[in-house]
């Protein structure tokens, strides 16, 4: 197993009065975390999973002492995939409200209903923790230095899903069926959404403009959609954790882009997979955009693991002046240039560290790990 870093952060959590949620994509191993936690109180946890029907019907609005005979003397309850419980955040009010002695940990594979049924009913008794694909500190944790470092060429086109990473000798038929299986599966669920060939036309479109600024119509132009139902589809998206999108930055200068997005994939190996693009990274054309999506995406998961709530953005000019990424953080900005060769020549525009105070540095092969460790 895989260790994960928020096994620490959720076993310090345990006992203190508040609803644990965990939210995340499917298979990034949401469960098994959960499930490697409760051994220490295997005697005593309750397990459920919303996905059988009887669950789902004795969880929906129960009353008092029908949860007392459910939880009975159990003093951890995990309900997985909780989203499928209609009235999930009211029971959990209810069981914390009640049971104080009792710990209640839902997960959910997706922040469509979880996050929107909980967010009321649980406000001040909830403690909310995301789980990303493995991430980049996790496999070098688990692997060592060396074959971590040997292994990146592999983690930039296969990406970093445990099944994928767990199944070396069959990683591309593993990644395209996480691809095909259950990437749409929450965003055609749960986005009530009838035209899967629309989504994934979409993301398509997206996957070959990562690193590039983005516009809604012209992602409507390729797609055939209407600027509206665009932003709507990547709402969904985002809330199905399979993209994320940057903002620019604007404070100061009449020339900065101020209404500008980016957008990324959580992992590397489902934009591949979904561009169909999954050959070696020595015979590919797009490595800069591989290269951007990973680090930013891998500094998006250090960030949240390591609870360092940085503002992100990134920061273009009319003139074409362009900052890959930034990082607010008490007040001091710091902007970085993302290059997959150290050997390239990169130069931060001083416009933006002279306008703003900026710290710099650059990202390459040979130092991004001083960035995402």
């Amino acid at each position: 197993m895989i260790e994960r870093f928020l096994l620490n952060q959720i076993s310090a959590s345990l006992f203190k009065g508040k609803v644990i949620l965990l939210f995340g994509p499917r298979q990034v191993g949401k469960t098994t975390t959960i499930r490697e936690l409760l051994k220490e109180y295997a005697k005593s946890a309750l397990q459920l999973n919303a996905d059988d029907p009887t669950v789902r019907r004795i969880l929906d609005t129960p009353n008092t002492e029908q949860l007392r005979q459910i939880i009975g003397n159990y003093r951890i309850v995990f309900v997985d995939e909780a989203q499928q419980i209609n009235s999930i955040g009211t029971t959990a009010k209810l069981m914390v409200d009640t049971f104080s002695d009792v710990q209640l940990i839902l997960s959910g594979s997706s922040s469509f209903d979880l996050a929107s049924v909980t967010q009321e009913p649980l406000t001040g008794r909830k403690r909310t923790f995301f789980m990303f694909p493995v991430s980049w500190m996790e496999w070098q944790n688990h692997v060592g230095y060396v074959r971590a470092e040997q292994d990146l060429e592999n983690r930039l086109v296969f990406g970093l899903y445990p099944d994928v990473l767990n199944n070396p000798e069959d990683q591309e038929v593993v990644l395209r069926e996480i691809a095909d299986s259950y990437l749409y599966k929450d965003v055609l669920l749960y986005g009530n959404l009838k035209k899967p060939d629309e989504i994934r036309n979409l993301l398509q479109a997206i996957a070959f403009q990562v690193g590039n600024e983005v516009s809604y119509r012209e992602l409507g132009q390729v797609t055939g959609l209407d600027p509206k139902t665009v932003g709507r589809y990547i709402d969904i998206l985002e809330k199905a954790f399979i993209v994320f999108r940057l903002g620019s930055f604007s404070r100061n200068l009449r020339s900065e882009i101020r209404t500008g997005r980016k957008i990324y994939f959580y992992d590397n190996g489902i934009r591949n997979a979904v561009t169909g693009q999954l050959q070696p990274l020595s015979i590919r054309q797009d490595i800069g955009a591989l290269w951007e999506n990973f680090i930013i995406c891998e500094r998006k998961k250090r960030n949240s693991y390591k609870q360092y709530f940085a503002n992100p953005f990134f920061w273009r000019t009319a003139q074409q002046q362009e900052v890959d990424y930034i990082e607010e953080f008490n007040g001091q900005l710091t902007a970085y240039e993302i290059k997959y060769s150290e050997k390239r020549k990169t130069k931060i525009p001083k416009t933006f560290i002279n306008t703003y105070h900026a710290g710099a540095e650059v990202v390459n092969r040979m130092n991004f790990k001083d960035f995402l460790l």
